[in-house]
């Protein structure tokens, strides 16, 4: 017999079936080993920019609006709610926080971009919650819609101002960056010395404290803020009742409709704070298509972190890092990541043929082997292949990890307050 204790057990949410949760030591274990191949790639191909302190930097930057965006699809879809919608989001947080910025300053266009992506998220609540429409329509429609409004209102808003055009916004003031004094400068030391493992530790530490903006402190507390919300209080355990089990949970109480709400608003002002640090800090003002798909990115992060804070973080500074490789050095850097490319498929060709998947492991071997040879065979790669790159990635890790994925029951399901009467 179901009792209303019972929505207070870790039962709601199973694991996956034939895998199990990483302990932090393991986790920490398996980033020193993938940063220890990259150090020995890095001495091979002498392609230092791969991990020096700018370079992690610019990883961390372009990291956080697609962990942002991540964060804004892991509550909606945690409460039922698939939010294919993100991008529209993300772009209403861009123009409204850009809009607001300009004329009342930084802080305040933080605050009104987080509401214009709280806005895409209730409209998407109402459209999917409220009216049961098809989710991945109405985040679909949310994206267009986005674009269109952006699009009507630039010219009105923009045009006449200093440094504003039909596309772009006027410029606007810094939120002000800090680097820690004496520890950034003793880890670039330390990175531009070229030692083994120790400088490759420096230059990602290097990152985390040189330059870093306000907006990145406060999107990095908001992780392990989500999972305590999500995973530490009753609040969260009923909002993630709802994407499992929603009629269980409306016979204990639970007031579904409330909770999806309140989920879908949260990820679209996550959305939009993800797209504010677009116009505000990665680019001081707003410039129509300059989300370039990031939400959609995001919702790959999430996937790839199995629905949890800590694997989405861990995504989105893969797929951030891929993307800075644009920015520093794109061509032999991405040309020296093809060796550790071949060196990782070599070792997944291992542990599939120790798992006795012979078929995926001979797969996995050929695939190891043809990315070794286009390394050795050539000297740098396109530069299409280059912006290309986070997408190729994107694709790869999705298709790599999609055996261990267990998202919500019930998430994407049609929902009627009553229906289990």
């Amino acid at each position: 017999m179901t009792t209303a204790t019972d929505v207070n057990q870790p039962t709601l949410q199973p694991a996956a079936p034939g895998s199990r949760r990483m302990s932090l030591p393991v986790l920490l274990l398996v980033i020193a080993g993938a940063l220890a191949l990259t150090s020995i790639v890095r001495i091979i191909t002498g392609a230092d920019g791969i991990t020096n302190v700018s370079q992690m930097s610019t990883a961390l930057e372009l990291a956080v609006p697609i962990g942002l965006a991540g964060l804004g699809g892991l509550w909606a879809e945690r409460s039922g709610v698939v939010n294919i919608g993100l991008e529209g989001m993300m772009i209403l947080g861009t123009w409204f926080g850009a809009w607001a910025g300009y004329q009342w300053g930084p802080w305040t266009g933080v605050l009104i971009g987080i509401i214009g992506g709280a806005l895409g998220g209730l409209l998407h609540a109402i459209i999917t919650v409220t009216f049961n429409v098809n989710h991945i329509v109405s985040g679909v429609a949310i994206n267009i819609l986005a674009l269109g409004v952006t699009r009507y209102l630039s010219p009105m808003a923009f045009v006449g101002h200093e440094g504003g055009s039909a596309k772009q916004s006027p410029p606007v003031d810094s939120l002000g960056q800090f680097t820690v004094p004496g520890l950034s400068d003793w880890l670039t030391t330390l990175n531009s010395k070229g030692w083994f493992f120790i400088s490759d530790l420096a230059g990602l530490l290097g990152g985390l404290v040189t330059d870093v903006s306000w907006l990145t402190l406060i999107a990095i507390a908001l992780i392990p803020g989500t999972w305590w919300v999500l995973w530490r209080t009753s609040f969260g355990l009923r909002l993630r009742s709802c994407g499992e089990n929603p009629i269980a949970s409306e016979s204990l109480g639970v007031n579904v409709y409330k909770y999806k709400y309140i989920a879908v608003i949260i990820s679209g002002g996550l959305a939009g704070l993800g797209g504010v640090f677009l116009s505000l800090v990665a680019n001081p003002f707003y410039l129509e298509g300059q989300t370039a798909g990031r939400g959609y990115i995001g919702l790959a992060a999430m996937i790839f972190g199995n629905w949890m804070p800590g694997g989405l973080a861990l995504g989105a500074g893969l797929f951030g890092y891929t993307d800075s490789l644009n920015l520093r050095g794109g061509s032999e850097n991405v040309h020296a990541l093809l060796l550790l490319g071949a060196i990782l498929l070599a070792i997944g060709a291992i542990w599939l043929a120790v798992k006795k998947k012979y078929v995926s492991a001979v797969i996995t071997l050929v695939v190891g082997v043809l990315a070794f040879l286009w390394y050795a065979t050539t000297n740098e790669v396109p530069s299409q292949i280059v912006s290309a790159t986070p997408y190729v990635i994107t694709l790869l890790v999705l298709s790599l990890s999609a055996q261990r994925l267990r998202m919500p029951k019930a998430d994407g399901l049609p929902y009627r307050k009553g229906q289990g009467k």
